[in-house]
């Protein structure tokens, strides 16, 4: 359980600031980069959940939990070891990749088949899962080059992967199963 009796510490103000093994880092390395791009992800969630009905609700919120878990995972680097004696770092694991993808399996059951590209927008609600999904794929792309830099839990960069795909699908249902979804018209405005 974590406690946080102050909020403020001043440790940050000279521009660095520690990761999960207590290491100091400056604020702009692409690790902080990476799990601060998660960590804004879990915000546009917040906002989707202020439209969903109970059941995507539930489903958003135990997203935004795995997001969590997916900034603990990041803020500890995989090249540290452990000891018997101390607990595992908190990583991404495989089932919650294929819980994404068989939720967007069962998603995409009740959808036809794209014959275009869509722009975000529609509803409220699939207007919000487009920005998380925009915002989710640029937290992979940080995350893929922090990989180029240093080791990273592949299936963090699984998850992120999934979770896009998923904010789409999840989208589209939220336009009327996506009967509502705006189609791309290429040239329409030349």
């Amino acid at each position: 359980m974590v406690t946080l009796n102050k909020i403020y510490t001043r440790t940050g103000d000279g521009g660095e600031t520690a990761l999960g093994t207590g290491a100091r880092v400056p604020k702009f390395s692409c690790r902080v980069e990476a799990y601060g791009t998660v960590d804004e992800v879990n915000a546009t969630v917040s906002v989707a959940r202020s439209h969903a009905q109970a059941e995507l609700d539930a489903t958003l919120s135990r997203i935004q939990n795995d997001l969590f878990d997916l900034g603990a995972d990041l803020c500890v680097p995989n090249e540290v070891t452990e000891s018997e004696t101390k607990p595992s770092a908190l990583r991404i694991v495989a089932v919650q990749v294929t819980r994404l993808e068989a939720e967007i399996d069962a998603m995409n059951d009740h959808l036809q088949p794209l014959t275009s590209f869509i722009l975000p927008g529609g509803s409220a609600l699939s207007s919000h899962l487009h920005l998380c999904r925009t915002v989710t794929r640029r937290a992979e792309r940080i995350v893929i080059e922090l990989a180029s830099i240093e080791p990273v839990n592949p299936a963090a960069i699984k998850y992120l992967n999934r979770l896009s795909d998923w904010f789409f699908v999840a989208a589209r249902i939220a336009n009327d199963q996506g009967r509502e979804d705006v189609l791309w018209t290429p040239g329409a405005n030349r």
